[in-house]
């Protein structure tokens, strides 16, 4: 029996219509451009503004686009899996409400909750329910709605965050392309440094959580980027060298969209130049779960068949990790 491969073959994207530049952020909160672009790498981010829209809203958009471009029917769709940290719920899933709003009828659903690297832990996920023979075709979505746990009057925490989602379809083939190998890591050093303080069941949300902004992003930032640096740097090094990747083979690398200096970090930890990173930090900022599809939606025409890609993102937890690519079609004929 041949060995089935889970590759990538179409990509979907969408990010709100306002944009929240560091101009206007800095009528908000006591910031500037160049503090921002000095320290963080964003110039402006994305922001679902409309009354009553939700992570779902984002990811039927970018999901509705995939189905479209890759011509998939939707009866023929077996598993939608939905990476998020904000859902419009604590229940039913976001991935649920999608398949209601895609009129998909033979799929099951979930939401992966692992933050920043929820699209890295789904590729992993996804790529197993492919390889199992049991399931054919599989949505996968990275969509979060930042916004929506940000404190506007925190300036080290407020400029990082955006809005968006993208989305990508997963197939089985028996080429030797697709998602080759991943090496996936949880420390739990990091609660501390990086969490909601109430809305979960150790806190539940009352008048004082609410008065106490206890339901916003809490991050202790120079410990967050101290690990970050750390350990996507190393494992980005470590999957390249066991998949006999360097400098002159990697041809993409897909770094989360945190913080420009942790980008640069795996860069020069690789060797890679700048012109072979994807980085779209400036315009999205940091959309979590969406930071790696809504990369590979920007630079979708410039992949091509066979090219190598290391795909690397850190979130808390700690959570973070790598996985290497063989990219499956030529996205300018797309």
């Amino acid at each position: 029996m041949e060995k089935i491969n889970a590759v990538i073959t179409g990509v979907g994207g969408y990010v709100p219509d306002y944009v929240l530049t560091n101009e206007e952020l800095s009528r908000m909160v006591d910031t500037t451009d160049e503090w921002i672009m000095t320290r963080i790498g964003v110039k402006e981010r994305r922001i679902l503004n409309e009354e009553g829209l939700g992570t779902s809203y984002m990811a039927r958009k970018a999901a509705k686009q995939l189905v479209q471009r890759t011509g998939t029917n939707p009866d023929e769709i077996d598993a939608v899996v939905v990476c998020t940290t904000t859902p419009d719920y604590h229940f039913p899933s976001t991935a649920s409400i999608l398949c209601d709003k895609l009129g998909l009828k033979n799929a099951f659903a979930f939401d992966l909750q692992a933050a920043c690297c929820g699209f890295l832990y789904g590729l992993d996920v996804v790529a197993s329910l492919i390889a199992s023979g049991r399931h054919k075709k599989v949505i996968l979505v990275g969509a979060d709605k930042m916004s929506s746990m940000v404190d506007y009057s925190e300036r080290a925490t407020c400029p990082i965050f955006g809005d968006g989602a993208a989305a990508v379809m997963v197939e089985a083939t028996t080429e030797d392309y697709g998602i080759m190998d991943s090496i996936l890591r949880t420390d739990g050093k990091g609660l501390p440094f990086l969490h909601m303080k109430a809305g979960g069941s150790v806190c539940t949300p009352s008048y004082f959580t609410v008065d106490h902004k206890m339901h916003y992003i809490y991050q202790e930032g120079r410990t967050v980027f101290k690990y970050a640096v750390s350990n996507m740097s190393e494992i980005t090094a470590t999957i390249a060298e066991k998949n006999g990747l360097n400098k002159d083979n990697i041809d993409w690398v897909i770094p989360h969209q945190a913080n420009m200096r942790i980008i640069d970090a795996v860069a020069s930890r690789l060797e890679v130049p700048m012109e072979k990173i994807m980085v779209n930090i400036q315009r999205y900022g940091n959309t979590s779960a969406g930071t790696l599809p809504l990369c590979l939606w920007d630079y979708e025409k410039q992949l091509k068949k066979g090219d190598n890609l290391i795909f690397t993102a850190f979130g808390a937890g700690f959570t973070y990790g790598a996985v290497y690519v063989k990219w499956g079609y030529d996205g300018s004929i797309k």
